[in-house]
């Protein structure tokens, strides 16, 4: 009984041996050139003593996924071949509703990372809980882990909330003209998006549940909602989020590609109802929405909100698809009677929202004095009564001095 026992232990050290032969021959690429038998043994002996679950295993010898044909997944091509498998593993993961699912990687930072590159990705996976931190639960020093994502909804509520962002999508293509440029569609979706949802805190805020099914969302929710939409149009559109200088909460926005060049569009700050008041509403401009922050000036953007530097994303210089830059409404410098001849063309044209920006701080200052805190407004005003025919009018006005830009609203 000894002698076997003591057979059984020589046995145990000479695998042993064998698998530690094998895992250094690995690592040196040596077994890939031996004799077949041979490296199959190895190879056989080093799984033999291998902790790691057979499932994890065949998840580290899958062939990685090419991209995903209908994404841009541009946050997915910044992560390492480690992360970018892990980043695969829990769209599969998540698209079946696991409540857990292994996931090659454990080092806390880079399973974070890559989870936030799924979630910039993929405004589509609207069931997953959208937290900055992952649950996983991890196995000593393993190189792998269980991953927990959590979901909001229900398989009945999904389809319902599906339903409503189809049916969005349809809303939009039906309304898109042959003739629409790259800058029409981006402006239709952003116009679309105000209007149909409210800024507003709630269990849903940050997808684009919150805009299709629920009518209200946050940012995060406003920024999805774009993506979703314009990718499904066929126009580049990432989902960005970041910084904002004085505050501690936040912001998300998005970055599109309009005939080659990159520009920032903000549909949660156009979205201010409270800004725009008066009787506009019959008329042709709608009364809320607020055309700066579609491709706003990057270099005033950029003074209040700055990109999460997780990722890199493209630079953002170009001017040319700027709402005032296409409608002649932005001036170098001041001039009262260029911009009451301005206003009053703008009147002709049965505009209720008159609107002009200033490419300097000066002319801006210049022109808040005489038409905010002096009497302009006012003649602006007699005009609108002149050729509308009207005893008096109400009229309101705002400011939006990080982008240098007036409102008149009759």
């Amino acid at each position: 009984m000894k002698k076997k026992i003591w057979y059984l232990c020589i046995l145990i050290v000479v695998l042993y041996l064998g698998s530690q032969i094998g895992q250094t021959l690995i690592k040196k690429g040596v077994i890939g050139d031996m004799p077949g038998g041979i490296a199959s043994f190895l190879d056989g002996v080093t799984g033999l003593f291998s902790t790691e679950p057979t499932e994890v295993k065949k998840l580290r010898n899958e062939e990685l996924p090419v991209q995903d044909a209908d994404h841009i997944e541009f946050y997915y091509y910044q992560l390492d071949e480690n992360e970018q498998r892990a980043y695969r593993q829990i769209i599969e993961g998540v698209k079946e509703r696991k409540t857990d699912f292994y996931v090659t990687l454990s080092e806390a930072d880079s399973l974070d990372k890559t989870y936030h590159a799924v979630m910039k990705d993929h405004p589509e996976l609207f069931w997953i809980q959208n937290k900055k931190e992952v649950f996983r639960t991890t196995y000593g020093d393993s190189t792998y882990c269980t991953f927990s994502p959590g979901y909001e909804y229900d398989s009945q509520e999904s389809a319902a909330i599906e339903k409503a962002m189809d049916d969005a999508y349809w809303d939009i293509k039906w309304s898109i003209a042959d003739d629409y440029s790259e800058y029409d569609i981006v402006r239709a979706v952003y116009t679309y998006v105000i209007d149909h949802a409210d800024y507003a805190f709630s269990d849903h805020d940050q997808s684009v549940a919150g805009i299709f099914y629920y009518k209200n969302a946050v940012c995060a929710g406003y920024a999805r909602a774009m993506q979703y939409l314009l990718e499904r149009l066929g126009i580049y559109c990432l989902y960005v989020d970041g910084d904002v200088l004085g505050r501690t909460d936040g912001h998300a926005w998005n970055i599109v590609r309009i005939d080659g060049e990159f520009y920032y569009v903000d549909a949660t700050n156009a979205d201010q109802p409270e800004f725009l008041k008066g009787d506009a509403a019959a008329l042709a401009e709608h009364k809320t929405t607020i055309m700066d922050y579609l491709c706003p000036f990057p270099e005033e953007y950029e003074i209040t909100y700055t990109p999460s530097d997780e990722f890199i994303v493209p630079p953002c210089t170009a001017k040319d698809k700027n709402f005032y830059v296409l409608n002649n409404g932005i001036f170098d410098n001041y001039d009262r009677q260029t911009i009451y001849d301005y206003c009053c063309m703008r009147m002709d044209d049965n505009a209720a929202v008159v609107r002009f920006k200033f490419s300097s701080q000066e002319a801006f200052e210049a022109a808040c004095d005489e038409w905010i805190r002096g009497n302009a407004l006012s003649d602006a005003a007699q005009y609108y009564m002149r050729i509308h025919g009207l005893h008096t009018v109400e009229y309101h006005y705002g400011m939006l001095e990080e982008l240098k830009t007036i409102y008149f609203i009759f």
